[in-house]
């Protein structure tokens, strides 16, 4: 036992001298001794060779730096007392980090954290290291965890298919990486050294069939982000569209009372940051009512202070609103400077997951949910209150709701109020997803007037379904056309529409008709 001790011991040594040559061959393999050495400073060794953190001294010993700046010996990984003079850093080129990776990923294959075991198994599969074939083959047999097991397989697929196996083993492992399906086993299999005919094709077969998968996936993908995009508009223009539908007011300004909401979102969080720190995932629960409050409020100060004296004026309504837009937009940015303002996502609105070949973030997910809610609440209210029948009536027919002792002046004005208010929501949400500025409102602006002219004035399902089509086919064209071009076709389409619908999908009955 006391030979072995003293014979390991010997190893070590001679591994960690290799470390210290000028020559990168000996470098290399002295990484791949301390990989299967066993060693238990192994992993910081590679760690800090990796990142220009070990070093040789003045009389040969081989030191490395923490993170926190302290050197230690590294056959001990003992804290050394004082630094080491006339240390020099090892030399590393991009081969040598690719060797200290599949080390690394050798270390951690046996680990009991799956997600070190992952991390391990993407490293070998980029490095390709023949010399881990037989410790992939352990780990796999060992291994439980079925995300982390197909993992491993694709490594050793990928070992097999770049070393010296024979052709079968080589037709297996293609089909293997073929299961992969992304873009990194496009990329294997379009590097295969020498491949046979038979390999050949079968890499041919694989590499179309991965393709069409991915092109797939990428129309879902677009889907999924027209979706989004159309969740964004449904929140931007829903207001509008109450607005518009009751009143016949084409308000200008209405970017502007999303760009207040977000405001108010980035006052709240500054309040948290500085006052209440563990509040900061409640920040958007607290946001919320107040840009309601504070848009709704702007907003029936403008309804009373000058939409009330221009009714039935609709160029004059459009220019003062155009006007007011770019008072609030002045005011903002002598208020707040003209650069853009920090909002931050809280924990559960941060990251993405997987979904198939679908890569779903959080924050887009949540806002999709969010405007439904808003949608089904303002259908609510609509549909199942004494206000919501009020503002119908007045929609449908003024003089007969004035006539049966509906104050139309207040219905305008709550009406107003709450067209703003939802502007106001809109922006805590669209702070998540865009940048917090004086000009946030006029990216939406146009695309809410889209929304509201192709859906149907005054109708919410119409704005639902416009906005979900106007943001569908802007995603779907976009790899095609390209972004600008993109929207020039959905303008041009929209404009053909309107032509042959003048009221657009789903009109309205009543005093919408009549103007």
């Amino acid at each position: 036992m006391l030979g072995s001790t003293v014979a390991r011991a010997d190893g070590i040594a001679d591994t960690l001298k290799l470390l210290t040559s000028s020559s990168y061959d000996d470098i290399q393999k002295g990484i791949e001794g301390l990989a299967v050495s066993g060693h238990p400073t192994a992993t910081d060794i590679l760690q800090a060779l990796s990142d220009g953190r070990l070093y040789v001294t003045g009389d040969g010993a081989l030191v490395y730096k923490d993170t926190a700046g302290a050197f230690h010996a590294a056959d001990s990984g003992e804290a050394l007392a004082a630094e080491p003079v006339g240390a020099k850093a090892v030399r590393a080129n991009n081969r040598i980090r690719r060797a200290v990776e599949a080390a690394v990923g050798q270390l951690t294959l046996m680990s009991p954290d799956p997600a070190k075991r992952l991390e391990a198994a993407a490293a070998v599969l980029k490095s390709k290291d023949q010399a881990v074939l037989p410790l992939i083959e352990k780990a796999l047999a060992a291994e439980t965890d079925s995300k982390v097991k197909a993992a491993l397989e694709r490594a050793q697929a990928a070992i097999i298919l770049f070393g010296g196996s024979d052709e079968a083993t080589k037709l297996a492992a293609v089909a293997k990486i073929a299961e992969q399906g992304d873009q990194e086993a496009l990329g294997l299999l379009a590097d295969v050294p020498n491949p046979t005919p038979a390999l050949t094709a079968a890499i041919a077969d694989a590499r179309s069939i991965i393709e069409g998968r991915l092109a797939l996936w990428s129309g879902v993908q677009a889907v999924y982000y027209g979706i989004s995009l159309g969740s964004v508009l449904l929140l931007a223009a829903i207001g509008l569209a109450i607005t518009f539908g009751v009143m016949g007011v084409i308000n200008m300004a209405h970017g502007e009372m999303v760009m207040i909401g977000a405001y108010v979102t980035f006052m709240v969080q500054e309040v948290i940051r500085t006052s209440f720190p563990g509040l900061f995932d409640y920040s958007l629960a607290i946001a919320l009512p107040m840009a309601f409050l504070v848009a709704g409020v702007v907003g029936i100060g403008i309804e009373r202070s000058i939409i009330r004296f221009l009714y039935g004026r609709p160029l004059e309504t459009l220019l003062a609103t155009f006007g007011l837009s770019l008072v609030l937009q002045q005011a903002v940015r002598s208020i707040f400077g003209p650069t853009n303002r920090e909002v931050g996502n809280p924990s559960w609105m941060s990251g993405a997951f997987d979904l198939g070949g679908l890569t779903l973030t959080y924050n887009r997910l949540w806002i999709i949910v969010f405007s439904i809610l808003v949608l089904a609440v303002l259908m609510v209210v609509l549909r199942r209150t004494a206000f919501g029948l009020q503002m119908r009536a007045v929609t449908q027919n003024r003089r007969m709701a004035a006539s049966m002792g509906i104050r139309t002046n207040w219905v305008d004005s709550l009406t107003f109020g709450l067209g703003s208010g939802v502007a106001g929501i809109a922006g805590v949400a669209l702070s998540q997803i865009d940048n917090v500025s004086p000009n946030l409102g006029q990216g939406y602006i146009i695309d809410s007037f889209m929304v509201v002219v192709f859906g149907g004035v005054g109708n919410l399902w119409g704005t639902l379904v416009g906005a979900l089509t106007l943001g569908i086919t802007n995603k779907l064209l976009e790899p095609v056309a390209g972004a600008v071009l993109g929207k020039v076709i959905v303008l041009v389409a929209l404009v053909l529409f309107i032509q042959r619908k003048p009221r657009g999908l789903f009109p309205q009955k009543g005093r919408a008709v009549e103007r």
